[in-house]
């Protein structure tokens, strides 16, 4: 955290190309999901969302350029495993979605089910727990398969889309976004089955502040969604705090709690309200980037990523 500060940026990494994920725009300012939370980190630490150096990266070199130093955090897919976890070079520190493996294949198969893929080619990313998952998931059922390893996403879809692969596994998510990258995205199709769980999660250099200020930056972004706080009204709500719910006011810094929090993690004086207002809450993002109104059209009402108030698995711990 004290070379963060000082070099006035949170460098972060996210994927260089996952529409709803992480894509650059027309000016190369990466949009999308996962590079929000980069911008979350830099209004906790700094103030200022437009502080986060965001940069697009390989899978495979993701963690190594986190082990290195070369990066502060990376928000882009990475889920967490006990084996990455164990690496002292790294810490898992907030899952952002959880997501599960399936695959995708051309409808001019005509399977429909995961049971019909005996005898498959299979894409998958090199290094990445889809390889295990596959191994696994056809060995289980006594089914035959072959296996494209191939590390480099441009290639990995050229091989899928070209007929090379009858199947490219991986997250669901980054299967629905991959669809997209097709010159006929019609013509391919999600299967129904999941075969694993993929808690996708912010990774960060091990350092105490830095895994609590992304922690619990996360944390004001799910509370906001429960106190139907958002970047919109936020201004509003601080204006009139002397009249809000004590959860309220808590969260938004009438809390000498949140005081303490910023001095001993290195936070902006008012982290909570800057997260907020230049980002937004969970729900804000995920509607934003992925939800029913972007192309991805993710459904967020069927996925595991609501509120746990709401049946889902984002449980927001207490700021006091």
């Amino acid at each position: 955290m004290d070379e963060i500060r000082e070099r006035g940026q949170v460098v972060c990494l996210v994927n260089s190309n996952s529409p709803g994920f992480s894509v650059p725009d027309s000016n190369g300012v990466y949009q999308g999901f996962n590079p929000q939370f980069c911008r979350m980190a830099a209004a906790a630490i700094f103030g200022d969302a437009g502080k986060a150096d965001i940069r697009g990266i390989g899978f495979s070199d993701s963690m190594k350029t986190i082990v290195s130093g070369e990066a502060d955090m990376a928000s882009r897919s990475i889920t967490a495993t006990g084996t990455r976890d164990a690496d002292p070079g790294m810490a898992f520190v907030v899952t952002t979605f959880f997501d599960g493996q399936g695959f995708m294949v051309p409808k001019s198969l005509g399977i429909t089910a995961a049971s019909g893929l005996g005898g498959a080619t299979v894409c998958a990313e090199e290094g990445s727990t889809t390889l295990s998952n596959v191994a696994d998931w056809f060995s289980d059922r006594g089914m035959d398969y072959k296996i494209e390893n191939i590390a480099d996403k441009t290639a990995r879809l050229q091989a899928f889309f070209g007929g090379k692969c009858d199947v490219l596994s991986s997250d669901l998510t980054a299967l629905a976004s991959d669809r997209l990258l097709a010159e006929k995205p019609d013509d391919f199709m999600l299967l129904p089955d999941i075969i694993s769980n993929e808690p996708l999660a912010i990774v960060t250099r091990p350092d105490h502040q830095l895994e609590g200020a992304i922690f619990w930056a996360f944390q004001v972004m799910l509370w906001a969604e429960e106190l139907n706080i958002t970047s919109s009204n936020v201004d509003a709500i601080v204006a009139d705090l002397g009249n809000q719910p004590k959860a309220v006011q808590r969260l938004l810094g009438r809390d000498a709690a949140m005081g303490e929090m910023a001095a001993k993690l290195g936070l902006n004086e008012n982290w909570a309200v800057e997260v907020i207002r230049q980002v937004g809450n969970y729900d804000e993002v995920f509607q934003n980037t992925i939800g029913t109104a972007s192309p991805m059209a993710i459904d967020r009402a069927v996925t595991p990523n609501r509120l746990s108030s709401k049946g889902g698995l984002h449980y927001p711990y207490p700021i006091r």
